[in-house]
């Protein structure tokens, strides 16, 4: 973009490794989000993105094709700008925002059985004229504001962003979380599953259950202490009316950047070892186990379909394949899926083409999310929905929310989950829907000091 196209104004800031700060500076300004990078060991994890203030709430449960023109033209409201001199960032201004995994019932044909008990929307986007955006590998961060924002309210923000805010309050919980489904339930609902897989209605479901506690006390301070605890390099903090999402990712959905696109399912996975040799012998029985190496190409063929649907033909390429992610609790293996973006197409097209992510439901898709509404008990709300951007320049770039957790009217919320598939063995899936959560449950639980 050249020509006639406003350059955003930059305001450099002192560097941060920890956004959070800033966030309780500017939380007061309404709808707070940060995509937070919180792992910056992972090559992933390069920049943090903070916003408040929005301009405008797109909360929508309306199908696909409405919400898509709501979004445009919203986007259209701003319009691009060109970033100035050789500085090249992923975000200055746009909608950030999240799409629940109930979403997906504007996507697809699905039966409504589970229990809806979390009222909070299935779409939400703030649109917003500033960002905050922070290169943990250049150790620098920016003010980034639209060319529209009057330099008046450019000060403001400067001057709010450099503010004290007051401390905020402990969070604690009222009791353990507890799940919600015993064992039993479990095994009955992976035994529906074999039969499924066995009747040759799918081939995989991502199979979830559901913990829960009370609490109280400030969310953010939740938020802070899970980070701590296992950074992750697409974390998230969002405030929404009426509740709250902590989102601890390890999980790319899908980036666009300059027409190319990325999608990194993650499928595979190992507790961390007690001891580097330990440790070591798990990376490697994951890395060779046939079983996890075929549940993770099941996804891979699934995404690559997926990508099609909005990608040039013959574009798809897969250059990563079981590659290993390590991270405090956990060993994934994690394969790389990408494509060259159609000119007939841009990144809301894909999005609302590919949610949900594919790695979170099973194979085939659509059969997989109708069994999956079957056999959990409970709605998954936010959790294996997509937080993320849709920048005003057509770029974007989206998490799996897995790894959360939601706060709603007291209540707050966590799932673990994982795939399914013929070979799977009862006792090994579900000690790997607790490993996944275990490392966050424990920071949180009674007999902990409050965290601030």
């Amino acid at each position: 973009m050249t020509g006639d196209t406003p350059a955003y104004r930059l305001h450099e800031l002192p560097y941060q490794a920890d956004p959070t700060p800033r966030l309780e500076s500017v939380r007061a300004l309404g709808a707070p989000v940060l995509l937070d990078s919180a792992d910056r060991r992972n090559q992933l994890g390069r920049y943090s993105i903070l916003c408040a203030g929005p301009l405008l709430q797109i909360i929508d449960d309306q199908p696909a094709a409405q919400v898509q023109q709501h979004l445009r033209a919203a986007l259209q409201q701003l319009g691009p700008a060109r970033w100035p001199g050789d500085l090249r960032l992923p975000f200055g201004a746009g909608l950030v925002g999240y799409l629940a995994y109930d979403y997906g019932r504007q996507l697809e044909s699905l039966p409504c059985l589970a229990r809806h008990d979390i009222a909070l929307p299935d779409l939400s986007f703030g649109l917003y004229d500033w960002s905050v955006v922070s290169d943990h590998q250049l150790q620098r961060c920016w003010l980034v504001c639209h060319p529209q924002v009057p330099s008046e309210r450019q000060q403001a923000l400067l001057r709010q962003l450099g503010s004290n805010p007051a401390p905020r309050q402990a969070f604690s919980l009222c009791e353990p979380f507890a799940a919600e489904q015993g064992k039993a339930q479990y095994a009955e609902a992976f035994a529906r599953v074999q039969d499924y897989i066995h009747a040759g209605d799918c081939y995989q479901i991502n199979l979830a259950q559901r913990f829960s506690s009370h609490y109280q006390g400030d969310p953010l301070s939740a938020y802070c202490a899970l980070r701590e605890r296992s950074p992750t390099p697409f974390s998230a903090y969002l405030e929404m009316a009426g509740g709250t999402l902590l989102s601890l990712s390890p999980e790319r959905f899908i980036e666009v950047q300059n027409g190319r696109v990325e999608t990194r399912p993650i499928k595979g996975t190992r507790p961390r070892g007690s001891s580097p040799q330990q440790d070591q012998a798990l990376a490697e029985e994951l890395q060779r186990c046939e079983k996890d190496r075929a549940e993770n190409l099941m996804i891979v063929d699934l995404l690559r379909n997926d990508l099609g649907r909005s990608c040039e033909p013959g574009s798809i390429r897969v250059p990563e394949l079981f590659s290993l992610e390590s991270y405090p609790n956990v060993h994934h293996l994690v394969s790389s899926i990408t494509g060259r973006l159609r000119s007939d197409s841009d990144a809301i097209d894909l999005l609302m083409r590919a949610f949900p992510g594919g790695s979170i439901t099973g194979a085939p898709k659509i059969r997989a999310m109708q069994i999956i509404e079957e056999l959990e008990p409970v709605r998954r709300s936010l959790y294996c929905g997509s937080v993320g951007y849709l920048g005003c320049e057509g770029q974007m770039d989206f998490n799996i929310a897995i790894r959360s957790l939601v706060c709603h009217q007291g209540s707050i919320y966590c799932w673990g989950g994982g795939g399914v598939v013929a070979d799977s063995e009862l006792d090994a899936e579900y000690q790997e829907t607790l490993t996944k959560v275990g490392n966050l449950l424990d920071a949180l639980q009674p007999g902990h000091d409050s965290y601030t």
